[in-house]
């Protein structure tokens, strides 16, 4: 089990093959302590991980829930929002499907969006955390498909991943679904662990330059404006 900050004054418990929070964890509550979220509002974690997000929405006094495919996930998040003494309801299950039919005034999520050697990622390894085949968008264009239906007219969702596994196609997504979307962050953070494994995959696939050490982060705002 391992403890770590979630940026937000206080610490979250991340066991064995939970993703625990990191650069892009830390660049999405900056996007979402942008937000206008008045107390009671709905807000979905979407891959919540370790739940740093959904504790960092709770504490702004919405009511949150958040969802993860993984039972150590949920009983991670659980456990993290009984230690903080917040309210967070907790689902298990894949992507938006716990929570179909029900709308949100903000949805926020963190999904695997590493390109992945050998396409779609064993579902039962820490790295189910991250891995995301072999284009990185295995998560990501369901999500931009279908972010729309869990918004309200004028929620808004917050999105962060790398522009390894391309900005464009993200932004060019959600449009198709009828949301606006623009990048409103960048951060440019050094390679971890994983990517440095990845390098020369990664230098063959024309991903990373040769002497490339570090990936741009990015978080996309996409709004229901109708």
């Amino acid at each position: 089990m391992m403890a770590c900050n979630d940026s937000e004054g206080g610490s979250v418990l991340a066991p064995w093959r939970v993703y625990t929070p990191q650069h892009d964890t830390q660049l999405l509550i900056q996007a979402l302590d942008r937000e206008r979220v008045p107390a009671g509002a709905a807000v979905l974690d979407v891959g919540t991980g370790a739940g740093a997000l959904a504790l960092a929405a709770a504490r702004r006094g919405a009511r949150v829930t958040a969802v993860d495919r993984t039972y150590r996930a949920v009983l991670a998040t659980r456990l993290n929002a009984r230690l903080a003494r917040l309210h967070v309801e907790v689902l298990r299950g894949d992507l938006f499907a716990p929570v179909v039919g029900r709308r949100f005034d903000l949805v926020v999520s963190n999904p695997p969006y590493v390109p992945t050697p050998g396409g779609v990622p064993r579902r039962h390894r820490a790295a189910v955390a991250w891995d995301a085949g072999a284009d990185g968008r295995l998560l990501l264009d369901r999500i931009c498909r279908s972010a729309h239906t869990l918004l309200r007219p004028g929620g808004v969702l917050l999105l962060v991943h790398s522009a390894l596994c391309g900005i464009t196609p993200t932004l060019a997504g959600l449009e198709r679904s009828g949301l606006e979307a623009r990048v409103t962050d960048r951060r440019l953070v050094p390679f971890g662990p994983v990517l440095r494994s990845r390098g020369a995959w990664l230098r063959e696939r024309g991903l990373v330059d040769a002497d490339e050490e570090k990936e741009e982060l990015v978080i996309i705002r996409a709004e229901r404006t109708r």
